[in-house]
């Protein structure tokens, strides 16, 4: 299952980066209240792919300690 919780937080951090990305065109364009809406999207992923992270490291190390 460790592989799950990794791919978890892969995607999360695929989130992040793509909302980031949103969010400079969008600023790019002069459109800061939608860029200003994806910065905060991003916010939220980057939060989640740390927390992801964070489990699937501790899943890992108990995986690891098993073994």
């Amino acid at each position: 299952m460790p592989n799950d919780s990794h791919q978890r937080a892969a995607e999360f951090h695929e989130l992040a980066a793509h909302a980031h990305r949103a969010a400079a065109a969008h600023h790019g364009k002069e459109d800061h209240l939608t860029g200003h809406e994806h910065s905060k999207q991003a916010l939220e992923h980057a939060k989640r792919a740390w927390q992801s992270s964070q489990e699937a490291s501790a899943k890992s190390s108990k995986s690891a300690a098993k073994s």
